[in-house]
């Protein structure tokens, strides 16, 4: 509902001014009056640091469903290393992988567009790691290859054996990257990690100049590679726009500097507690941190409240045009009903083997 349509409800209804200003008329409309997506970051964002969902945040996000909000997971991790968290959403949108480089769609089990980096880029970009004596683990097709089991290759690895069989991500040791790049059908990104970060920001900034490839950190000891162009924000709106909405209907989570181009492309950018400083100053609001209800209370405080509010309104109004009443707020309640936040929510974790 714009603001004019509400205006015109409330002036015709005979409410007025008064209680337009009361408490449950109140509740940030700027936000939710024209939000329509609401895009997640995982990492750092939606998941706490031991890779777990908060109940309260599974909650809040199945309430903004029921409101009538899009959902989109928007991350640098393979389609593969997804599952169990949008199986966990109950999500019926595609994925943004690898920091935008596809699009991917788990139900028909297929990748929707995407901009793989090039194969002589890849071929270079292994020949630099070699030379530079730097690991890297790379996301191809469906499964994620290595030489050398160091750094976000263990990480990963041991994050994943928690995970029930068919929730597991493919993690495949080769001879060779050089070769394997050659075979498949499309390498989506490389992840490097390095005990010396110094040396991982100067490698970073030499493949930029040299490959002209997207290197983007999206952990503290992490540089993500990808072909040039590529970003979360570009991948983001071209599916926004397609669904017939621009990037002012989209509040995006984030927390890491591979979020920025969404947080600044979203009509609403929130970063997260945990953020760096200099993503925090290139979002609008900075909330609490991975490990807090924060996101929940975001989505309730701003943008379920308002949809619970239009409906009311709008159900009202249907009910009895130009007469709002006691009785045609109580229809327009009984209709709003099912997206009201819950009285209580819980700061434990939503197990991944569950």
């Amino acid at each position: 509902m714009n603001a004019e349509l509400k205006r015109r409800i409330l002036s015709d209804s005979g409410i007025g001014v008064p209680f337009a200003q009361t408490k449950i008329l109140n509740l940030n409309l700027e936000y939710a009056m024209t939000t329509r997506v609401i895009a997640l970051d995982l990492d750092g964002t939606l998941l706490t640091p031991k890779k777990t969902l908060l109940p309260s945040s599974i909650e809040a996000l199945a309430r903004a469903r029921e409101a009538g909000y899009q959902l989109i997971i928007v991350t640098g991790r393979h389609h593969v290393a997804i599952h169990p968290f949008y199986q966990a959403l109950a999500l019926d949108t595609p994925a943004i992988c690898c920091n935008g480089t596809y699009l991917y769609d788990y139900h028909a089990k297929t990748v929707l567009e995407a901009d793989p980096m090039p194969v002589n880029k890849a071929l270079q970009l292994i020949e630099m790691l070699n030379e530079h004596h730097i690991h890297g683990l790379m996301y191809v097709d469906d499964a994620m290859v290595y030489e050398h089991p160091t750094g976000h290759v263990i990480r990963t690895s041991n994050w994943a054996q928690i995970l029930p069989p068919e929730q597991r991500p493919t993690f495949t040791q080769v001879a060779s990257l050089a070769e394997t790049a050659q075979q498949v059908n499309a390498v989506w990104k490389f992840a490097l990690t390095h005990d010396d970060l110094p040396q991982l920001q100067h490698f970073g900034k030499h493949v930029e100049h040299e490959l002209g490839l997207e290197c983007e950190w999206s952990w503290h000891d992490q540089v993500d590679i990808a072909r040039g162009g590529n970003s979360k924000g570009k991948r983001l709106t071209k599916w926004v726009e397609a669904q017939g909405w621009s990037m002012e209907n989209v509040v995006a989570f984030g927390d890491n500097f591979n979020d920025i181009s969404m947080l600044e492309a979203a009509g609403t950018g929130v970063a997260m507690g945990n953020a760096d400083d200099a993503v925090k100053a290139r979002a609008n609001i900075v909330i609490g941190d991975n490990t807090t209800d924060s996101i929940a209370q975001f989505i309730y405080s701003h943008l379920i409240n308002q949809a619970v509010i239009d409906t009311l309104l709008i159900c009202a109004y249907s009910h009895r045009p130009g007469l709002i009443t006691s009785s045609s707020l109580a229809h327009g309640l009984i209709r709003a009903h099912s997206v009201l936040p819950p009285t209580s929510s819980s700061t434990s974790t939503w197990p991944l083997s569950s």
